[in-house]
């Protein structure tokens, strides 16, 4: 599998223009459960483009940044150059550089299956303050059945690069969640999310993926063709329906 830190250096316009973002549900959860305010300070690790930080921000909290990726950095950087209150740190899940004690919530969307759950379990105790919460989040893929989504989730099947492997690190997601708590338990929250694509849209979003081949690849230009395919044959009016179950997981560490 591709080095984690470096797999969406080539996807990071796609990424920025194309990915869902997540519902205003997600923050409301933390604000009823786990005590968030615009006084909190947030760690979102792995932060990317800045999909996670900017609803943080707007809701009026210091955020820390924290990206290994350059490329993807830098977009999140002139995306929330607006912010007073963001700084971009170039680091790791596992060695974030943050103080000690330092932050409210530590948070990642769509990133913590690329991080060492035992290097960031440690870090994370570490730069919280004592009451303070971890928040993992995702935007699944809702599998509902339709004649779209079966046709897009066999087109990833056949052309994806480790696509394979990516579901099989999915399907161990609960057991990794339980493990990285543990003792403690944990909160799910479920909440339904959906983008309304064109064609444009459609191809910036597949283009977002991880295991999507490079243009240079191959497989490429064959995945595309497919996807034009399915397009013409499941679009009403234009446009395609993409469902998400987006799941967050909170809790708080165990001090060790």
């Amino acid at each position: 599998m591709k080095d984690p830190t470096r797999r969406f250096s080539s996807k990071v316009e796609n990424y920025e223009r194309y990915r869902p973002e997540y519902p205003a549900a997600v923050l409301e959860s933390l604000r009823e459960d786990c005590g968030l305010s615009p006084n909190s300070v947030v760690a979102d690790v792995g932060s990317g483009t800045g999909i996670l930080s900017r609803m943080f921000l707007e809701y009026g909290c210091r955020v820390f940044g924290v990206e290994p990726n350059e490329e993807m950095r830098r977009a999140g950087e002139r995306l929330l150059a607006g912010y007073e209150r963001f700084e971009s740190v170039a680091a790791t899940a596992e060695a974030t550089t943050l103080a000690d004690a330092s932050v409210d919530f530590v948070t990642a969307g769509q990133a913590f299956h690329w991080f060492d759950p035992a290097g960031a379990r440690a870090e994370f105790g570490r730069i919280l303050k004592p009451e303070g919460w971890v928040m993992l989040v995702w935007n699944f893929p809702k599998m509902d059945g339709s004649a779209f989504r079966a046709d897009y989730q066999g087109m990833l099947e056949v052309y994806g690069t480790d696509f394979e492997a990516v579901k099989a690190r999915n399907r161990s997601m609960e057991q990794r969640l339980r493990t990285f708590f543990e003792p403690h338990d944990y909160e799910t929250r479920t909440f339904e999310n959906q983008q309304t694509l064109d064609f444009d849209g459609l191809r910036g979003r597949l283009l977002s993926s991880s295991y999507v081949p490079d243009e240079e690849e191959p497989g490429h230009a064959e995945m595309l063709k497919e996807l034009a395919r399915i397009f013409t044959r499941r679009a009403e009016n234009g446009v395609v329906h993409v469902g998400y179950d987006t799941r967050a997981y909170y809790g708080q560490l165990a001090r060790r």
